[in-house]
């Protein structure tokens, strides 16, 4: 006698599932800010292979132009080239309105950009002379910035009630503090480097402003998440490199498109029940 009855220890079906098409972008549109700078560009890219219509917000608005009708070219998307100061609540607001005129819609923002200082010696100087200037100058864009762009885009969002991913970019130094001594001897654009205490608090503010929105948004199928990225190498000269690598359990600094995966999990359905994280692309440095 024959019987249909299943043991629960039978394998299930699948859902018919194609999880590589989980990750595809196509018809989605994204903002990236910082999206001409070094790692912006690959942010830009993988989103674009993705199917993605970017939009490449950056201060410099040549650069980003241009930069967008490559993207254009190569994987035969929609991008455009936005200058925007992202301290400036007036520049964000006309970047989503650009942004929106020429897309119709935004699903994913890439909250990147990050503040530069044009004096080196005043951006390094040691914490026990730094000035509120610069204390000010560096957290109007690294995390007053992060609010502003945030905030725009989220009203976009919720007026289109389709939910969304947002990812902002912190940094390891947001995570944990440096260490001091591998600074002995570095130098970046010919200058003595150290990591100031500016960036290190603004780049924990990110984490937490993450958080919140994480939970403030939720009801309304808007996710965020941050991601932090290790050390990555980008001109430092080769006795920082060395120092820096010798901390890291996997041995070297990172390359820059080893970042981009990590945004298109965030940024796709393959991460659709994620939301609040941090994830961490540093070759295990915050495991030591």
């Amino acid at each position: 006698m024959t019987t249909n009855k299943k043991d629960a220890s039978d394998p299930k079906p699948l859902e018919d599932i194609s999880y590589r098409g989980l990750f595809d972008l196509s018809g989605k549109v994204a903002i990236v800010t910082g999206g001409a700078g070094i790692l912006g560009q690959y942010f830009c890219a993988g989103l674009a292979e993705s199917g993605a219509n970017v939009a490449v917000v950056d201060l410099m608005g040549v650069k980003a132009q241009k930069f967008s009708q490559l993207l254009a070219e190569q994987y035969k998307i929609k991008s455009i080239g936005i200058a925007c100061d992202v301290s400036d609540p007036l520049s964000v607001q006309r970047m989503v309105e650009e942004t929106v005129t020429e897309f119709g819609e935004i699903n994913i923002l890439h909250n990147n950009a990050a503040g530069k200082s044009d004096d080196l010696d005043a951006f390094f100087a040691p914490f026990e002379e730094y000035s509120l200037d610069q204390w000010r100058k560096i957290m109007n864009v690294n995390i007053d910035g992060m609010f502003l762009v945030a905030q725009a885009v989220g009203k976009q969002m919720l007026a289109q009630g389709r939910g969304g991913s947002i990812i902002q970019t912190a940094s390891i130094y947001g995570l944990m503090g440096p260490d001091h001594r591998i600074y002995d001897g570095s130098f970046y654009l010919k200058h003595q480097i150290n990591t100031p205490a500016v960036y290190t608090a603004s780049k924990a503010a990110v984490i937490g402003l993450t958080k919140h929105l994480a939970t403030y948004w939720a009801d309304k199928g808007i996710r965020v998440n941050t991601l932090t990225p290790g050390g990555t190498e980008s001109g430092q000269n080769d006795e920082f490199k060395r120092r820096y690598s010798d901390r890291i359990p996997l041995g070297r600094m990172a390359l820059p498109h080893e970042m981009v995966c990590a945004l298109l999990y965030l940024a796709s359905d393959a991460g659709s029940y994620v939301t609040g994280q941090n994830i961490i692309v540093d070759g295990g440095l915050n495991v030591w």
